[in-house]
């Protein structure tokens, strides 16, 4: 083509009229441009809108947001303070366990793993599936888990599923302090025991650390300041954990040779006022209480209140004394064994006639202590099992203890107060009489008494309820009912001088008495220097011997032997001439 064909092509092209198109040739009307101007502008000022609520109307709400798919705030949980007996052998202590817990919205859906994830935990499929809940943010899969259910579940590699450390209870002591020290529940609160008594004091304060993960769930930054946790504090018992251990044994095996319902034994520290022993049959795991049943989890010498029975006459030949009104050689006449007194007949296991106040509690005559509560008013009896710790909540710090009945004295009947003085009518806890038996063995004063160490620098202040010569006095009339011919010889410690009543009476089941029993024995030792006081009940014994004296009687002097011992106290008796005096004893009684 030459250069005129060029120009001349150009100028053609140029000379094309586009509205001669079909498709261009209609004109577009003007309010559709303007509706497409309007749209781009409201989506314009949506955006603006938007930008202004999330910037700037509600930033602190979208913040947190955005943090919780990023940010996390990690417990650091306290360690709980561990419980101590009184040489520092630990009772209870936390150890670190794993616990395993997830994301749900992040669990890999792989029905191969979940199904091993399930297997692993020991749930079934429905029960994992209920758990990982969508719409929950948290759940816990495992809590204080054992060390290879944490290692299968690692093994399995489940996205979404995560462990932490948290803190377990053990028990190292199991069963025979399990009613000391109690337990606590998965949060760690204590529930039972010295666990629930001194929560505050043990728990400590958590703290808290503040990251960031990434979609593994793995820390990569921290963020903020890191508030450290603060452990509890330990807890130092007054208990000795090999006291509590044989206590433990003894009315185990009581309870078993007698084929009863329970048993119950505490022991004291007189010069303390220290609880060296609190043992309870049945008893239970505290690291371990599935199928926990309530027999077994009941304090019962704290919990269970029963009539005292001939444990009172001491209190009541004290009193008696202390007034003035007999000494020990004042007779009493108990008559053929039955005496009729206001309607009703009071009786005595064997006539014993014409006896002094000494062989009123050698012997446990219920006349004979009715006939000197009757010298007495009935306000004096009152004030005395006051005095003593009767029908008032004992003051420790101890979950559930019970206060007993004792009913206001002006609303006693003859009859009532008559009773009363033989331990009818009235109704005490095993601990309750432990502690009223520190006024014999304090020289007539009652102590305070503790669950607590306490210092062993000077012996703990007490009340006082008898004089010292009233008390000692008492003590003597406690070793011959212990002793051969007394209620309770098999009582009796090779080696020391103990002594102690014992305690028979028919369980009240409503209104009524029925033919079951409770057998107990109360006594301290040794007898001139007294250093413990020890209580046995046996429950309903079954075997046909149901006396305290034969029932509880060898509990307390095995419980008493061992505490001694482990105590370092001397023996105040020569065994050879221990044996031989009460051989002859018992000749002499059998040649009546």
């Amino acid at each position: 083509m030459n250069g005129k064909a060029a120009k001349a092509h150009k100028a053609g092209a140029r000379a094309v009229t586009y509205a001669t198109s079909p498709l261009l040739a209609s004109k577009t009307p003007p309010w559709r441009s303007r509706f497409l101007v309007a749209l781009v502008g409201l989506a314009f000022a949506g955006l603006l809108g938007r930008a202004v609520y999330v910037q700037v109307l509600h930033t602190e709400f979208f913040q947190k947001q955005g943090e919780a798919r990023y940010a996390h705030t990690l417990e650091l949980p306290a360690s709980r303070g561990r419980i101590n007996d009184r040489s520092g052998q630990v009772l209870a202590a936390s150890v670190a366990v794993p616990s395993i817990w997830a994301i749900p919205k992040e669990v890999d859906a792989d029905p191969d793993k979940r199904r091993a994830l399930a297997r692993a935990l020991g749930l079934s499929a429905r029960e994992l599936a209920a758990k990982l809940n969508p719409e929950a943010r948290f759940v816990w899969l495992k809590r204080l888990a054992d060390d290879e259910t944490a290692a299968q579940v690692k093994a399995i590699g489940l996205k979404g599923v995560f462990q932490d450390r948290e803190y377990r209870r053990k028990y190292p002591e199991g069963e025979a302090a399990a009613h000391v020290v109690g337990f606590t529940n998965v949060e760690d609160r204590g529930q039972e025991g010295i666990e629930l008594a001194f929560q505050k004091e043990l728990q400590g304060r958590d703290g808290s650390r503040s990251v960031v993960r990434d979609r593994l769930g793995r820390v990569v930054e921290d963020i903020g300041d890191i508030v450290p946790a603060a452990n509890g504090r330990d807890v130092d018992l007054s208990v000795d954990s090999k006291v509590q251990f044989f206590a433990y044994q003894r009315i185990r095996d009581a309870v078993a040779a007698n084929k009863a319902r329970a048993g119950s034994v505490v022991v004291l520290d007189v010069q303390t006022g220290e609880v060296l022993a609190l043992a309870n049959y049945p008893s239970y795991d505290p690291g371990n209480r599935r199928n926990l049943s309530g027999e077994q989890l009941r304090n019962r010498a704290l919990t269970d209140v029963f009539e005292p029975g001939s444990t009172m006459k001491p209190f009541i030949a004290g009193l008696s004394m202390e007034t003035g009104r007999s000494t020990p050689e004042t007779l009493v006449d108990t008559g053929n064994g039955r005496y009729a007194f206001h309607g009703a007949v009071i009786s005595d296991t064997h006539a014993h006639g014409v006896i002094p106040v000494r062989e009123v509690i050698k012997f446990s005559s219920n006349i004979g202590a009715a006939k000197l509560a009757m010298q007495m008013p009935a306000r004096e009896m009152h004030e005395m099992f006051t005095a003593i710790g009767l029908g008032q909540r004992p003051q420790i710090s101890f979950p559930g203890a019970v206060g007993g009945k004792l009913r206001p004295y002006k609303s006693w009947r003859p009859i009532e107060q008559a009773t009363m003085s033989y331990g009818y009518g009235l109704s005490a806890s095993l601990f309750q009489l432990a502690r009223a038996y520190t006024v014999f063995a304090r020289d007539g004063e009652i102590i305070p008494v503790s669950m607590l160490r306490q210092p062993h620098d000077h012996p703990v202040a007490g009340i006082r309820v008898f004089r010292p010569e009233v008390a000692r006095e008492v003590r003597r009339m406690l070793q011959a009912a212990a002793g051969p011919g007394g209620t309770a010889p098999d009582a009796q410690v090779p080696g020391y001088s103990i002594g102690g009543k014992s305690g028979t009476a028919h369980k009240q089941e409503g209104r009524n008495y029925t033919n079951k029993y409770r057998s107990w024995f109360v006594g301290v030792a040794p007898i001139v220097n007294p250093r413990i006081v020890v209580a046995v009940m046996v429950d309903e014994p079954t075997t046909g011997v149901y006396f305290g004296g034969k029932v509880a009687g060898p509990v307390f002097s095995q419980v008493t032997a061992q505490t001694l011992r482990l105590m370092g106290v001397a023996p105040d008796l020569d065994v050879k001439s221990q044996i031989v005096a009460n051989q002859k004893a018992v000749a002499v009684e059998e040649s009546f």
